[in-house]
């Protein structure tokens, strides 16, 4: 899953009104940018197998710092923490936790069965939605839509920046996820690895959009 974990992370900013939007985008896909940086340090390790998914060529083999659901739980307790610590946000921290591990619960419903539950562990899960591209596109293009509107509806422009910030962010994210679907497999893991160090750019692209945004009404709970 790549465009609804940034569905999920735009959507989050109706029950976080604080946090930026590239904190959002942070925790949402948090395990998504630690992995890149295991796969260079060779602690994960994916292959390249066409026929892996319908979806995606990527075989992921060993990912259990990043991907299993114990590190998930882990990391959102960790990152959840850290911006309470920061911002005394107590709302937007608990989102931020959530995300985090969000992430592993929407991953489970894509991935084939190659999702740990514990570091070390032999059981994986997975329900395989990748095995078919029309109900990958319904439920990525569906969180991502919903997440977008409710960004949208929840806050407003203070300028042009704000406004044309976000069309071009939403439309840079369509295209990378076309890109992925009709593109040729990458050429090695390694290019896979540097490739995922780019979505550090899409996370500083929702803090700049973020900042000529105004937030208009929060939910309560």
């Amino acid at each position: 899953m790549f465009i609804g974990h940034f569905g999920v992370g735009f959507g989050a900013k109706r029950l976080a009104p604080k946090v930026s939007l590239g904190t959002l985008f942070l925790a949402a896909q948090f395990v998504d940018l630690l992995w890149p940086t295991l796969l260079l340090l060779g602690l994960e390790r994916v292959r390249i197998d066409p026929g892996a998914t319908v979806v995606t060529p990527l075989a992921f083999d060993h990912y259990p710092i990043s991907h299993s659901l114990l590190a998930a739980v882990g990391w959102a307790v960790l990152v959840g923490t850290g911006y309470l610590l920061l911002r005394k946000d107590r709302r937007g921290a608990i989102v931020v936790g959530v995300l985090v591990v969000g992430h592993w619960v929407l991953d489970f419903f894509m991935h084939r069965p190659d999702l740990p539950i514990i570091p070390g562990g032999s059981m994986v899960l997975g329900l395989n939605a990748w095995s078919s591209l029309p109900l990958t596109l319904a439920i990525e293009g569906s969180l991502f839509a919903l997440g977008v509107w409710i960004y949208s509806r929840s806050t407003t422009p203070r300028d042009a920046t704000g406004r044309w910030g976000l069309v071009g962010l939403v439309a840079f994210l369509l295209l990378v996820y076309a890109g992925n679907l009709v593109g040729s497999p990458p050429p090695s893991p390694t290019a896979i690895a540097w490739v995922g160090q780019a979505q550090w750019l899409i996370v500083l692209w929702g803090f700049w959009v973020d900042k000529h945004r105004v937030f208009k009404g929060a939910i309560r709970f």
